[in-house]
């Protein structure tokens, strides 16, 4: 697909959940490069600012499958992948796909069911196929998990384990909205839902070649050495017990990807990464007791770590980089 077309379906997604979410124009675009570069996104806030919103506008703005799990402590493993069931008839067993089986899945509040039923996601997730009673099921493409969650600190949630936060792309906020955003929103949701008008203006057809325009995103070899020295560095901190995954580093070249295409380029810049490493990566870290204690939050902790290392091209002195392509 050529970029430009590819730039104007874009902008038609974005323009289309706007509608819905006022005032959050990066969180949108992010939430769009996540789907283009085959990943998953987790939303984690308070309740009542516009989580599960997003997520839903997203999957309406595309004419394409959709399920909705809601997430409850007594939900069970296989209300999401699926269960064998025995056929009268047949006299055999018949799989029936569980809530998985489409090319968005919105998972609300995923941290109030029980680490055994959010684990049921890891395989659907990273092999894109679900596997039950020794029967590997593909699922579809474009495949993505949208799943929104509550601060672990509010009751009746279970943190996510580590294996489930590695699986999701990015991680983002909403926060609250500004006083003039919250005011448009009291005048056009105070009589209805948007949501109900929200058309789809793009399908699965042409999200499956944006996703393979995205693949074709140059990235040069300076730049792919510093994502790896950016994952690398969190492994080193003092301040982290666990750093990022080499699934962070190639998740985060793929998300920078997107972000390029969406604005029109066909290349990566340092710029593209170091806008990408706190979504992408602070999820999957884990703060040491001494950090936690001292209330340094994983954001600011790899934020920190990103500034220390030198950027390609960067001349002395300079404090970032002047990008030499």
């Amino acid at each position: 697909m050529p970029a430009e077309q590819l730039r104007e379906t874009a902008e038609a997604i974005v323009g289309n959940i706007e509608r819905v979410i006022e005032g959050k124009p990066a969180i949108v675009r992010l939430a769009l490069a996540v789907l283009l570069a085959e990943g998953h996104l987790l939303i984690e806030d308070v309740p009542g600012v516009g989580k599960t919103k997003l997520a839903k506008a997203l999957a309406r703005s595309i004419d394409c499958s959709v399920r909705r799990i809601q997430f409850t402590p007594d939900l069970l493993p296989s209300d999401v992948t699926g269960v064998s069931v025995y056929n009268q008839e047949n006299r055999d067993f018949e799989f029936k796909p569980g809530a998985v089986f489409a090319n968005l899945v919105v998972g609300d509040e995923i941290n109030r069911a029980s680490p055994k039923t959010q684990s049921a996601l890891l395989e659907c997730m990273e092999e894109r196929q679900v596997t039950v009673d020794g029967t590997t099921f593909r699922l579809q493409t474009p495949f993505m998990v949208i799943a929104t969650q509550n601060p672990i600190e509010m009751e009746g949630t279970y943190p996510l384990p580590e294996a489930q936060r590695d699986r999701f792309t990015a991680r983002i906020a909403m926060g609250y909205p500004s006083p003039d955003a919250e005011l448009t929103m009291l005048d056009l949701h105070g009589a209805g839902d948007p949501l109900d008008e929200l058309s789809p203006v793009s399908d699965a057809d042409t999200i499956r070649r944006l996703i393979a325009t995205v693949r074709r995103v140059h990235v040069s070899e300076p730049l792919k050495q510093y994502a790896v020295d950016i994952v690398a560095t969190t492994r080193q901190s003092p301040d982290l017990r666990l750093g990022a995954s080499p699934r962070a580093g190639l998740q985060l070249l793929r998300t920078a990807r997107a972000v390029a295409a969406l604005e029109g380029r066909d290349y990566v810049t340092p710029d593209d990464l170091q806008a990408l490493v706190v979504p992408v990566l602070a999820h999957r870290v884990i703060p040491t007791p001494e950090a936690q204690l001292a209330r340094r939050t994983t954001d600011a902790i790899v934020a920190d770590l990103v500034r220390r290392i030198p950027v390609p091209g960067a001349r002395p002195g300079d404090g970032r980089g002047h990008w030499q392509g």
